[in-house]
């Protein structure tokens, strides 16, 4: 019987102040995620988009946590999807739509886990820490809280969505890549104990010592991986097409090499890819990146 993989795009872009990135999971489908990764051999089934409601006929409500009413609807939706993949033994593939949607995505896959007694470790790659509260915001953009949200820090409405928090133990955690933080956002990082690899890290290092570790941290003790893969943990030179684009990120070979040693460990249960906006993108050549790097994280290899 053929593994299945249950594909759902969630394209939200609420919780930036840019449009465009809404349209990032049909630049994923252009791109061929669904026949491409039915070629490794998967059954991939398409669940379609999440409904997200148009910004521009909506209220942005408090300036310090944007649209949060219409974000913590969908993301409720999300999660509730989530549950439902898992309860039917497929394995989840996200496409982003901003960041802000792991808010909804970590909370399903943290409530099918607890409901199991099991735990969940994460690898998060990300030129940002999206580990602002509405104290530390400088914008009151979403995308740029999820983590924190997950972790118990932040507005309470998403902090206890599904009647439970924290969704994630601060300790199996990985961010990597981070090479732009906000002032209080590195505070909440420090206090959080969240495992930060940052560039200059990796490049001291080395990227293949620093993902090991990272893969460590996530797997040890735990019995489920979830990846979130932001396409602005590139550099801009090989992924234009995201909305805060930041110099200085992953070669095109660290960024499959990070995949590639995911796929080795045989830990994935799940997997997002987010922030691929077609309108500052090249020819759709972020989002096409995007899918070889879902390739190689379900195991496709070079021999």
């Amino acid at each position: 019987m053929q593994p299945s993989i249950s594909v759902l795009g969630v394209p939200i872009d609420l919780g930036f102040g840019r449009r465009g990135v809404d349209m990032g999971p049909s630049a994923f489908r252009i791109a061929g995620v669904l026949e491409r990764v039915a070629a490794l051999g998967f059954h991939v089934q398409d669940l379609g988009d999440v409904f997200c409601p148009n910004p521009e006929i909506i209220p942005v409500g408090d300036p310090k946590l944007k649209y949060a009413e219409e974000i913590l609807r969908l993301c409720e939706t999300t999660a509730e999807l989530v549950v439902d993949i898992l309860g039917r033994g497929s394995f989840p593939l996200f496409l982003g739509g901003d960041h802000s949607m792991a808010i909804g995505t970590f909370a399903g896959l943290a409530e099918h886990y607890r409901d199991k007694h099991q735990t969940m470790g994460v690898v998060w790659l990300d030129a940002h820490g999206d580990m602002n509260t509405p104290q530390t915001t400088p914008s009151g953009n979403v995308h740029g809280m999820p983590l924190a949200i997950s972790l118990g820090m932040g507005a309470d409405s998403f902090v206890k969505m599904r009647g439970f928090a924290p969704k994630l133990i601060a300790d199996k955690v990985a961010l990597i890549g981070v090479r732009d933080l906000d002032p209080g956002e590195r505070r909440n990082i420090t206090e959080s104990g969240v495992h930060v690899f940052t560039m200059n890290e990796v490049d001291r290092r080395g990227f293949s010592s620093v993902m090991e570790e990272a893969l460590s941290i996530a797997t040890n003790g735990t019995q489920a991986l979830h990846v979130s893969f932001d396409m602005d943990v590139v550099d801009p030179l090989l992924a234009p097409g995201v909305g805060t684009p930041v110099r200085g990120g992953l070669s095109y070979r660290e960024a499959h090499l990070a995949m590639e040693l995911i796929a080795e460990s045989k830990r994935l249960t799940s997997l997002e890819v987010v922030e691929a906006n077609p309108i500052l993108d090249v020819k759709n050549s972020t989002a096409d990146l995007g899918v070889e790097l879902i390739l190689s994280a379900l195991g496709k290899r070079i021999i």
